[in-house]
């Protein structure tokens, strides 16, 4: 069975959707489906239609949920050896062409956030990554072709997951 690696931020954010779709959002589609009902005629019922199609987008929700919470194994970065990139490491690297210095932490898949520098241990990117230790020189093959990186700070910082 494929575990699915997540902090327990990861893990309570999934849970706490689930316990949305299921106490809220469902009844009240529910209500509205039934309300529908007693206008009549079900054919030119786009209250009907509508609601109807939003139950089953989140039946599929809560399905798609309930497989990744059943996979999810917690996993605490900050318990884990980081001189070589593994799950929760943050690491600093310079593009080799452009001198650029970049950094990502690597995180599960349903935590990821590439615009804050989030990204899955399941990506192209993390996966090549990971092993990897300072120093290191990394040719990493990406959709926008090849580059070459030079590690330069593999580490464990806190993650911060949510700008407020």
């Amino acid at each position: 069975m494929d575990r699915e690696p997540m902090t327990l931020f990861g893990y309570e954010r999934l849970q706490a959707e689930v316990k949305e779709l299921k106490e809220v959002k469902r009844p009240a589609v529910v209500k509205a489906i039934e309300e529908a009902l007693e206008h009549g005629d079900l054919k030119e019922n786009a209250e009907y239609h509508a609601a109807k199609e939003q139950q089953k987008n989140i039946d599929a929700r809560l399905a798609e949920l309930s497989d990744i919470l059943g996979k999810a194994q917690i996993v605490d970065p900050s318990e884990l050896e980081h001189a070589r990139i593994s799950f929760g490491s943050t690491v600093v690297m310079t593009d080799l062409d452009t001198d650029e210095e970049i950094t990502y932490t690597i995180v599960g898949a349903s935590e990821s956030n590439p615009d804050m520098g989030l990204i899955s241990f399941n990506s192209p990117l993390a996966k090549q990554l990971l092993g990897k230790e300072e120093g290191d020189e990394v040719k990493v093959r990406l959709p926008g072709g090849e580059k070459e990186f030079e590690i330069e700070e593999v580490k464990y910082q806190e993650i911060v997951f949510e700008t407020h």
